[in-house]
């Protein structure tokens, strides 16, 4: 990819998927990478049908320049675990549904790694949780992705407040404005 200025921009997040069956949940993290301009790429290596590419991925990742690995796998899901065994980059795991246990078996193998091998892991299909994690690790070093991502946050926060007005739609007695105290994402109002 390149900048305005023509100059080669290096990818900071890598996405990996054990198989292109997982491109579909995969590509829902892309877009909140996207959204945030943070660069990315993707790459299919399985941890049991080509492991010596998933490890060379690992392995090499720190060197071109990612930061953060979003590994993506179903069934036993190993693919995280080796990802995280030949890198010191922080691994987020993201369990994809499928199996005769929906995902189930990927969420505890990503959650049950051995000690002095971490593996974060969010919820079964979980990309874009994954992509946004990946963002606030970045922006603990990126003062204007910090920014984006308080921007985004509050964006997120206004969209839930609106939907307060489907109680009225419902026929439903909504609570009033003032029960929720200020509308600042981060304040809580002191009971008194």
């Amino acid at each position: 990819m390149l900048d305005e200025r023509g100059t080669v921009k290096m990818p900071v997040i890598g996405i990996m998927v054990g198989s292109p069956s997982d491109l579909g949940v995969a590509s829902k993290g892309a877009e909140i990478l996207a959204e945030f301009g943070v660069e990315y790429e993707v790459g299919i290596a399985s941890a049991h049908r080509t492991p010596a590419d998933a490890v060379n991925y690992a392995a090499g990742a720190h060197g071109r320049g990612v930061k953060v690995i979003i590994a993506m796998a179903g069934m036993s899901a190993a693919l995280p675990g080796v990802m995280a065994a030949h890198t010191t980059l922080p691994v987020i795991a993201v369990p994809i549904a499928s199996g005769a246990l929906n995902g189930v078996d990927a969420l505890l193998s990503a959650a049950q790694m051995p000690p002095g091998v971490p593996v974060g892991s969010v919820g079964i299909d979980g990309a874009k949780n994954a992509a946004l994690l990946a963002v606030r690790i970045l922006a603990t070093g990126d003062e204007k992705l910090r920014a984006k991502l308080e921007t985004w946050s509050e964006k997120t926060a206004d969209a839930a407040r609106k939907n307060r007005q489907k109680t009225a739609e419902a026929n439903l007695p909504a609570a009033p404005d003032s029960a929720y105290g200020k509308n600042d994402r981060f304040s809580v109002t002191p009971r008194g």
